[in-house]
């Protein structure tokens, strides 16, 4: 039997920066992780990406993840353009306007993993288990156990489910979900386009479903996030890329040229999860496993880093204090901050989603004038950007900047 104050099951991009924040204290950490990530990137980008905000970054920087990203791969934007297609409703952002260098980062998910992975190897106050799986999981008065599938055992104050949408963790504490499908599967691709992104994310909504196209290093390559109805995602899965080219390039108004298909495509169900506890006796669950939104904004791994700045805000404090980490009730001002953040941004996304369905003649006037209100008045536009930077609101320090602009 190994013994730990906190063991978090799942390494991926969530669990990892979790554990990475401890790095200052004398808390015994136990990562749990199924798979190692290979550590060889390929040429040509992962097609699973993340659009990493500011709020993100100071973040990674503040646990010394964020060089290990940079020196890798990532593609800094610094504009972003969003309209609809067949109306006059359109908006841009420009980081000029807020005096920032960029909007944000576009970063395959294995980078920020592999970053972050490389990270916690350094912290000697954190032991891996990868590739391992949980089998088995008890929950006691004073401590959690955990079972391994290779027959090791683990006792910790605190389990942290870390495991993604399909939590192990959520599942074995029978922690109820609120849930629903978006009716839209996600086709992920890499696209080369004749024009040059320019630094600039582009997303365009049809009455299908958005489109994105955001930029990668590559000034000619963008990630694809095409979000349709289950039965076209999987007729356009099955196109010849000659086919698909042609739709998407069509559907996206050739605003980049001919849009060319690069390597593989892959689709993926939308779901809203939302758990209804985030916090049960000796458990809390952080990014995925507590939630999933629909990626028309890129926001699910950005309220993911902020779940775990803030549990590791509160369970610091805690300890140093001397309490109990792993009770319901310690853990209480964790659940309702962050269920309330998740809250706010669900039904952001589902507001959206309503908002820009079909096309109605009467929606598209609306959407037409409410976004040229937004591009008009002042002061609003640069607020949500400010928001969708994540450099307002209630944050957790370690995403707080020292940055005297902000």
């Amino acid at each position: 039997m190994q013994s730990f104050d906190i063991t978090i099951v799942g390494g991926g991009m969530v669990g990892l920066a979790l554990a990475a924040s401890f790095a200052e204290s004398n808390l015994r950490i136990a990562v749990i992780e199924g798979h190692t990530p290979d550590e060889i990137l390929n040429d040509a980008p992962d097609t699973r990406v993340s659009a990493l905000s500011r709020a993100s970054e100071f973040f990674l920087k503040n646990i010394k993840a964020w060089d290990g990203i940079v020196t890798r791969r990532a593609a800094p934007y610094q504009a972003m353009e969003v309209w609809e297609k067949d109306s006059f409703a359109r908006l841009e952002f420009n980081a000029d306007n807020l005096s920032q260098s960029n909007l944000g980062h576009i970063v395959e998910n294995r980078v920020i993993q592999l970053a972050l992975l490389e990270r916690v190897k350094q912290l000697s106050n954190v032991s891996l288990f990868m590739p391992n799986l949980c089998s088995n999981m008890a929950i006691g008065e004073s401590e959690a156990w955990l079972t391994l599938d290779n027959g090791d055992s683990i006792s910790s104050k605190l389990v942290v489910g870390a495991d993604g949408a399909n939590s192990w963790v959520r599942q074995q504490q029978d922690i109820p979900l609120t849930h629903w499908d978006y009716g839209h599967n996600a086709i992920v691709a890499n696209i080369r386009t004749t024009e040059p992104h320019q630094g600039v994310a582009r997303q365009i909504f049809t009455p299908q479903g958005p489109i994105a196209l955001l930029p990668l290093p590559e000034p000619n390559l963008c990630s694809l996030v095409w979000s349709t109805e289950p039965n076209r995602a999987d007729t356009l899965m099955s196109d010849s890329e000659t086919a698909f080219n042609h739709i998407l390039s069509s559907e996206f108004d050739t605003r980049l040229g001919l849009c060319c298909v690069e390597g593989q495509r892959s689709a993926f169900p939308l779901k809203m999860r939302y758990a209804r506890n985030f916090v049960v006796n000796r458990v809390a669950l952080v990014g995925d496993a507590a939630h999933t939104i629909h990626p028309l904004a890129g926001q699910g791994v950005n309220l993911g880093f902020l779940d775990a700045a803030s549990l590791a805000e509160e369970v610091l404090a805690l300890w140093q204090q001397g309490e109990d980490i792993g009770l319901q009730r310690n853990l209480r001002s964790y659940e309702r901050w962050r269920k309330a953040e998740a809250a706010k941004m669900i039904a952001a996304m589902q507001g959206f989603k309503d908002l820009f369905d079909g096309d109605n003649p009467a929606k598209k006037l609306v959407r037409g004038l409410g976004m040229q209100f937004i591009g008009h008045l002042p002061g609003v536009k640069e607020e949500m950007m400010k928001r969708a930077l994540g450099i307002t609101g209630k944050l957790p320090r370690l995403v707080k900047s020292t940055s005297p602009q902000l």
